[in-house]
């Protein structure tokens, strides 16, 4: 497997997950704020991913796949092609014909809903995409925090009525509750301001971290939160909602949704026949995911000073193998013959088979940050191994032959 780790942790990366991610090998830098996942990130993204389809599958979403490359017409048609601003990356093909790299798709689903949905049977629908999405940010920074180029999940639901829509509104708040706890993730849902995007309202999911660019105000003995731009409320004030004091915190954004009405279908023209025969524009919802900003956020989250600790959900590996000994020597091949074992009881192992000291091996183990570390030493031919157990900070030595039983949780 290609992980490049480096020596020393880069001087311009400025927080945790930044430096962690470049000296570990899971990222790469091309320009600025572009980078390429290498094969340890993409693992890892790829778990992220599989969880968000899991837990919006579930509840009767349908993935597709929309073009990065969107017309300028779209956007003209929305109004957003002189609205957006700066941010909107824009590009003209040989014949002169002006096109931008999709930050978002609220146009493109838009047009594509429009010559098929005629009538309120073939309502609601819910259609979500996972791609690389293009902003050119005014202050990219922190890495995978705000870049120029990035993976989202963005979902758009699609209602004949508002009662209709508040359900689906819920079900999928309710869905990306599911997300982020089986992530692991320590997070407020927020009040927020619906930017470029419109709509009446909108919320967003905040990771809490020192390094987040927002302050939330929270309540401590209830469930209210929101930006302090929206709700400026100071600390040790009583909390609007009349349980407990207001306290701050910083957060990064990983999740936005929003209730976009009929921003998008009206000036668009997408609309149904209802159930009275009469034309009426369709009700929409649209929801946000950072794919490769939640790379980050996982990763502040979950170290101990520079030891990474992956939660088990999204680790590279379910178990890292290091043999304390050459290729080919007695205590290596033993160590294969466990890397075999344990590929037959179904867990994804990482076997360290490099001709590399005992502390290279454990220096790139802690910025791999896999939970269990299987250690074949100096007892291997005596038929015992080691196994460190990262999170509860334990070693213990255990039989070769009872690796079959051991509870790798």
């Amino acid at each position: 497997m290609f992980i490049p780790t480096l020596r020393d942790f880069p001087k311009d990366a400025e927080i945790f997950s930044h430096k962690i991610l470049l000296k570990g090998g899971y990222i790469k830098q091309e320009v600025a704020s572009i980078y390429t996942y290498l094969p340890l990130a993409y693992k890892i993204i790829k778990k992220i991913e599989n969880i968000v389809r899991e837990e919006l599958d579930k509840i009767g979403c349908s993935e597709l796949l929309m073009p990065a490359l969107q017309t300028k017409d779209l956007w003209e048609e929305s109004g957003r092609w002189d609205n957006y601003g700066k941010e909107l990356m824009r590009l003209k093909d040989r014949h002169e014909r002006d096109f931008v790299l999709g930050p978002t798709h609220e146009e493109v689903i838009t047009s594509v809903l429009r010559d098929s949905v005629d009538s309120y049977k073939k309502l609601p629908l819910a259609l979500y995409q996972i791609q690389t999405k293009f902003r050119d940010e005014f202050r990219p920074r922190f890495g995978l925090m705000r870049g120029r180029e990035f993976i989202m999940k963005d979902l758009y639901t699609f209602h004949s009525n508002e009662e209709n829509f508040e359900l689906w509104y819920q079900k999928v708040r309710d869905a990306y509750v599911n997300i982020f706890d089986r992530l692991g993730l320590t997070y407020r849902i927020i009040n927020a301001d619906s930017g470029a995007i419109g709509g009446s309202t909108s919320e967003e999911f905040m990771v809490l971290s020192n390094v987040g660019e927002d302050t939330i105000v929270y309540s401590d003995e209830s469930d209210f939160a929101s930006n302090y731009e929206l709700n400026q409320l100071e600390e040790g004030e009583a909390s609007p909602d009349g349980k407990g004091k207001i306290k701050h915190a910083k957060g990064i954004e990983v999740g936005h949704i929003f209730k976009l009405g009929t921003e998008y279908s009206e000036p668009m023209n997408l609309n149904f026949n209802d159930v009275d025969g009469k034309s009426k524009p369709v009700i929409m919802g649209c929801y946000g995911i950072g794919i490769s900003r939640l790379l980050m956020a996982i990763l502040e989250q979950n170290h101990l000073e520079d030891v990474v600790l992956w939660p088990k959900e999204v680790a590279p590996f379910a178990i890292h193998l290091i043999p304390m000994a050459k290729p080919n020597s007695d205590r290596y091949n033993i160590a294969l013959e466990i890397y075999e074992e344990l590929l037959d009881l179904g867990y994804d192992v990482l076997l360290d088979d490099r001709n590399e000291s005992a502390g290279v091996k454990f220096n790139d183990a802690d910025l791999i940050g896999i939970n269990y570390r299987v250690i074949v030493g100096r007892k291997a031919s005596e038929g015992l191994v080691e196994i460190k157990n990262l999170k509860a900070d334990s070693v213990e030595e255990v039989k070769i032959s009872e690796l079959k039983n051991y509870n790798f949780k």
